[in-house]
């Protein structure tokens, strides 16, 4: 294993990034946080979009200049797109290929479509990534609190010379030097957030918290209480863990908890669970689910449709919503308002 380097803001060209003209493709959660965050620290930032839409009138209620796609591709040195994975390559190849330059640094916050290769772009344009390890609506918010969300970066061409170093000073731009900084590559970045999104910390988690749900409910359990065990006291068990690991979780936790945490968990989760991790890595290496993705949404989205509404209408959702609906606790620390941002 090597050694783990971490930026934070003392080991950036601050000043590197203010130099840069930046054009933020899309203005949803990313597009929000990112941009916002960069207006703030002193970034020349357009909002690149289609004009007179949804998001064109949001970015302008904030104060930014917004222009065609094309128009901010043609003003930018540096292009960060921040639109849904499923139309990056299309968007690209009909409104920013045609308008890129030598030199100009191609930015992503995902390495989706360049590991997967849906989009190649030339030789002679720079091409990096960062990453926030979290929401654009977190990047946001911890910014405002002066706090940052750890973010990844990695470069897969440099014909400048300084495509890290633009990198960074972007990720100070945006808060992340405050949290740390780590550099990896596409593929690494790609494979493990896909992996992490469909095993643990999206598919895995909600998976698990709908199957503890059913079954305290089948068992005639009040759904109300099922919420409460299965679903509410996860945020409050996830902060531990994520400020000192599983080891502050379990010194927080009562005895009982902890013991049956480290008996009964590895019967919920064991080789069963892990082969099915396997087997899911294996399809996110080979690019199967990325082909499956993109057929999916290509295609009219049908089933992706289907299990929106199918997990929209679970009993866990309902009874949540009537939950929330009438507890203070939390009432005023929504992040998200799907009105403004």
């Amino acid at each position: 294993m090597s050694d783990l380097k971490i930026y934070l803001d003392k080991d950036i060209n601050q000043n590197l990034i203010k130099t840069k003209k930046i054009a933020i493709i899309g203005f949803g959660s990313q597009g929000y946080g990112q941009s916002m965050n960069l207006k703030d620290s002193g970034c020349d930032v357009v909002l690149g979009l289609r004009l007179g839409g949804a998001s064109d009138k949001k970015a302008q209620n904030y104060g930014f200049k917004t222009m065609t796609i094309e128009d901010a591709v043609k003003w930018a040195d540096i292009v960060q797109i921040l639109i849904p994975d499923e139309v990056q390559a299309d968007v690209y190849e009909n409104q920013i290929k045609p308008n890129l330059k030598s030199g100009q640094y191609l930015m992503f916050a995902q390495g989706f479509n360049i590991h997967f290769k849906k989009i190649v772009p030339p030789s002679d344009v720079n091409v990096i990534m960062v990453a926030p390890k979290g929401p654009g609506h977190t990047v946001r918010s911890q910014y405002t609190e002066g706090k940052g969300v750890p973010s990844l970066i990695a470069v897969a061409q440099n014909p400048s010379g300084d495509a890290k170093e633009v990198a960074l000073s972007y990720a100070f731009a945006i808060g992340a030097g405050r949290a740390g900084i780590i550099e990896t590559t596409f593929r690494e970045e790609t494979e493990t957030d896909l992996f992490g999104e469909q095993c643990v910390i999206c598919g895995g988690v909600s998976a698990l918290m709908k199957a503890g749900f059913e079954v305290l409910t089948e068992a005639g359990y009040s759904p109300y209480m099922a919420y409460f065990e299965v679903l509410h006291e996860m945020k409050l068990i996830v902060d531990l863990v994520n400020q000192g690991g599983l080891a502050d979780m379990r010194y927080s936790i009562s005895n009982t908890a902890e013991y049956g945490d480290m008996t009964r968990g590895p019967k919920v989760i064991g080789e069963a669970s892990k082969d099915a991790m396997r087997k899911i890595l294996k399809d996110i290496q080979s690019g199967e689910f990325a082909q499956e993705f993109t057929n999916e949404m290509k295609s009219g989205h049908k089933n992706f449709d289907k299990l929106r509404e199918e997990n929209a209408n679970h009993q866990i959702e309902t009874i949540g919503q009537e939950i929330r609906s009438s507890f203070k606790w939390g009432r005023n620390e929504n992040i998200i308002d799907r009105e403004r941002n």
